[in-house]
């Protein structure tokens, strides 16, 4: 006979991260999409170990629930204050404890602001103590309108802030001398760490000049240009070069360098290393 075993519960919810970034809007209305829109922007440059990015969309509710075990979370959403479009407001943690009731919202009137809250109630002590929110002033919200151009210019600006000041700590820091290798098919090979710390979103310009091949990191694949190929679980990844380097047979180690002046990976060409 066999024993019968209580069911266990099922624990479905997020797991825990470093950084949680969200960006809250209807991607329907114009400025009111910025949120979402920088989430899809970062997606593209490369998202580190030990973050999360999610679209919130208008649900604030999985807003809330999202938050589970984030160290720290970072939310985007437009704003309407009537100040210039544009206008960046970055909310710190210490200015969110008087947030608003929760008696009497109806599921589809959550902001950032409410989502905060609700987690507050519904997490407990799960509910993280470092909450950032960025709020973008919005020009245009009507249905079907695309970001306007000051909302566009300062989501890059926040981009730039989550950048440096959120993602940028957890990305490997590769030291500025590396070792790259060329194999006899053509393919250029860089290790996880390099191309994780210098090539987060996978795409690059690469260009022989003189006698050295520069590896240039774009934004993302939107930008043109190469992407970089997964070669195995360990994240190493791999680059065609068969062509650019045209006539040159070249094949094995090369050393390379950083050059922060240039933006770029370069690799001398010739001495084998």
């Amino acid at each position: 006979m066999g024993v019968s075993r209580a069911p266990q519960p099922l624990d479905l919810g997020p797991t825990g991260c470093e950084v949680l970034v969200v960006g809250c809007g209807n991607l329907l209305r114009g400025d009111d999409g910025v949120g979402p829109v920088l989430v899809r922007h970062l997606w593209e440059r490369g998202v580190p170990d030990g973050a999360r990015l999610v679209d919130g969309g208008t649900a604030g509710m999985d807003v809330a629930f999202q938050m589970r075990g984030a160290r720290r979370v970072v939310i985007i959403d437009a704003a309407a204050t009537g100040s210039r479009p544009g206008t960046i407001f970055k909310v710190p943690g210490e200015e969110l404890a008087e947030l608003p009731p929760l008696d009497g919202l109806h599921s589809h009137s959550f902001r950032w602001d409410n989502a905060i809250a609700f987690a507050r109630w519904a997490l407990g002590e799960e509910c993280p103590s470092d909450i950032t929110v960025f709020l973008v002033e919005a020009l245009d919200v009507e249905l079907g309108a695309e970001l306007s151009e000051p909302v566009r210019t300062a989501m890059e600006e926040v981009i730039g802030h989550v950048e440096s000041e959120y993602l940028q700590p957890l990305r490997p820091r590769p030291a500025d001398d590396a070792v790259v290798e060329i194999t006899d098919d053509g393919y250029l090979r860089l290790d996880a760490d390099l191309a994780a710390g210098r090539f987060p979103s996978d795409a690059l310009v690469a260009a022989v000049r003189g006698d050295e091949l520069w590896l240039i990191p774009l934004q993302g694949p939107r930008s043109g240009g190469l992407l970089l190929k997964q070669r195995n679980p360990a994240g190493d990844r791999s680059l065609l070069v068969r062509e650019i380097l045209a006539d040159r047979p070249l094949r094995g180690r090369y050393a390379a360098f950083w050059d922060d002046a240039q933006a770029a990976l370069r690799i001398p060409l010739a001495v084998e290393r």
